[in-house]
């Protein structure tokens, strides 16, 4: 049981520590974003901008497919 905790917590560090997915080098992003998060699906590039949008992007040509403005919470 021991031995396996320790596998376990292992493989936790091995793949927490790995570096994630970074934008491709030859995406090209519009002029003024700056990217906070990058996801990969097939046949698309999802951009999370650090101006609350969200832009699908064609990863072969850096097209922008479509753009989701995202409204933050409220504040009190």
């Amino acid at each position: 049981m021991i031995g396996g905790l320790v596998v376990v917590i292992s493989l936790l560090v091995i793949r927490l520590s790995a570096d994630g997915p970074s934008l491709p080098a030859d995406l090209t992003l519009p002029a003024g974003v700056t990217a906070q998060a990058v996801t990969f699906g097939q046949g698309w590039v999802a951009v999370v901008t650090t101006d609350n949008r969200i832009l699908i992007l064609d990863p072969e040509t850096s097209a922008l497919r479509q753009e989701i403005a995202i409204t933050p919470p409220a504040t009190d």
